[in-house]
């Protein structure tokens, strides 16, 4: 089989409506945006020296960071969020369709916004240079990398971004291999916020956080033909923005729960495969307990890490497919917690991008009804309907990405049939099994000599199909 040319955006508006997705926004919602930005009782914090970490070409940007350095040794951390809310308000034109999509959906080759773009990429998104609303999130980050809510505050703000920095440079800089940023003020700054991150990431650890290192491979391509599969891999830039949101999501959390409102909480339960990750872990030489534990998966996790480093990736992958999937739910004020199982953490709600995500546009609402003081703006009832449908959203999101790579590897296969890879076994379901190629890193169904696999294993197959316009790569074992 050989390479035909195939519109990969039609195929990803196709996938995303076979999913349940509108991929094009309705004619005229972009004309019911307010022409002026609402006139706020916001503090003026303009002058501070905000920064953001976000990809080269991002331009919805969602959170700006400043911090301060106390005298007793702990880093007062703003989160400054953009106030999404202030041009979409609940019920509006904009909000009714950011709740049917309920995220923006990334294919490789086109973005889906949630939000019109004048929104997302301009008048709601914290550009560097321009003067913008956003709903700040305040919290003090102890010596011990501990949160101390009694100081934690929520208020809305007059903000600008002074510096829009790259993950890759400023992780290179941090890891020691790359230039600082030019304006010394905005290094120190992000020294700072790297200081409070570490602290953060230590603590989380000791009490069970899972850290892994996972393959995400997205489609290069030119002239619209997919010519590589390029993998993103951590570093300390975008380690330092995940735990500041983490941070600043577990703040809002217990914020709203200590006022008394319901909120939608991000949650991941106890897996309910253990029992392979028991396997895994014992093929490797280590006794993980009977019950879950994540201190136990950790230590198993870390200790991986530094003995097999160039394996860690495919382990992580096949512990983050048993552990499952995050959903979100209800959570009143006086219900026991459920959790986030992988971050070891109590106490989570996604609020830190509300121009991707829709349960955060939702958790801004509830907040700035909490910083006043006023009535919350959603029932029970109707933030138990959201977050059912969010989850559900969020599931079709993933097939809708996983799909969409799956067409890149198709196409970057189809010259390749008969060729034998060394591949590890992702799922294992009534529907199939499924494997995916260490190089390069392309997902498949096992269509052959399948019986008797389950995730983690590492086997050897051939390709023998492939049909890029739906997607499918089909091997068999040898």
């Amino acid at each position: 089989m050989t390479r035909g040319h195939y519109d990969m955006v039609e195929i990803a508006r196709r996938v995303l409506r076979e999913n349940g997705f509108e991929p094009e926004l309705p004619e005229g919602l972009a004309d019911a945006i307010p022409a002026r930005d609402p006139i706020e009782d916001a503090i003026d914090l303009r002058g501070l020296p905000w920064s953001s970490i976000d990809n080269e070409e991002s331009r919805d940007l969602d959170q700006i960071e400043v911090a301060e350095q106390l005298p007793d040794g702990a880093i007062r951390l703003k989160i400054g969020i953009a106030d999404v809310d202030a041009l979409a308000p609940k019920g509006s034109a904009v909000d009714r369709y950011a709740g049917t999509n309920t995220t923006t959906l990334y294919t490789g080759v086109h973005i889906f916004p949630m939000l019109p773009e004048v929104l997302s990429t301009d008048r709601t998104s914290l550009l560097d240079g321009r003067d913008r609303l956003a709903v700040v999130t305040e919290f003090v980050v102890t010596a011990d990398g501990m949160l101390d809510d009694t100081q934690t505050r929520i208020y809305p703000a007059h903000v600008r971004n002074h510096a829009k920095l790259v993950y890759e440079r400023v992780g290179g800089w941090l890891e020691g291999h790359g230039e600082a940023p030019h304006d010394q003020t905005i290094a120190a700054q992000v020294q700072l916020h790297d200081q409070a991150a570490q602290r953060l990431r230590t603590c989380r650890q000791k009490h069970g956080a899972l850290d892994f290192e996972t393959i995400e491979a997205r489609p290069v391509t030119k002239d619209g033909q997919v010519i590589d599969l390029v993998v993103l891999h951590k570093n300390r830039a975008r380690e330092l923005v995940e735990d500041l949101m983490i941070a600043a999501n577990g703040a809002t959390a217990r914020y709203l729960e200590q006022r008394g409102y319901s909120s939608i909480r991000r949650i991941v339960r106890k897996p309910k495969r253990w029992d392979r990750i028991v396997e895994l872990a014992a093929s490797l030489g280590t006794t993980l307990p009977v019950e879950p534990s994540a201190p136990a998966l950790s230590d198993f996790l870390a200790e991986r890490r530094k003995a097999a480093p160039d394996r860690f990736q495919d382990l992580s992958l096949s512990v983050v497919k048993l552990i499952g999937p995050g959903e979100y739910a209800l959570q009143r004020a006086t219900d026991p917690d459920t959790g986030h199982f992988g971050l070891a953490v109590d106490d989570y709600a996604h609020s830190t991008a509300p121009n991707r995500r829709y349960p955060d546009l939702i958790t801004q609402r509830l907040l700035k009804a909490a910083a006043r003081g006023a009535r919350t703006p959603y029932t029970d009832d109707e933030l138990t309907a959201i977050a059912t449908h969010c989850t559900e959203r969020e599931n079709g999101a993933r097939k809708v990405e996983r799909t969409m790579r799956k067409v890149a590897a198709a196409l970057m296969l189809s010259n390749r049939i008969g060729e034998v890879f060394d591949a590890i076994v992702t799922g294992a379901t009534p529907k199939g099994v499924f494997a995916r190629l260490f190089h390069p890193p392309a997902e498949g169904r096992v269509v052959d000599h399948e019986r008797g696999l389950d995730v983690g294993d590492k086997i050897k197959v051939r390709l023998v199909d492939t049909e890029p316009n739906r997607g499918f790569i089909d091997f068999v074992r040898i």
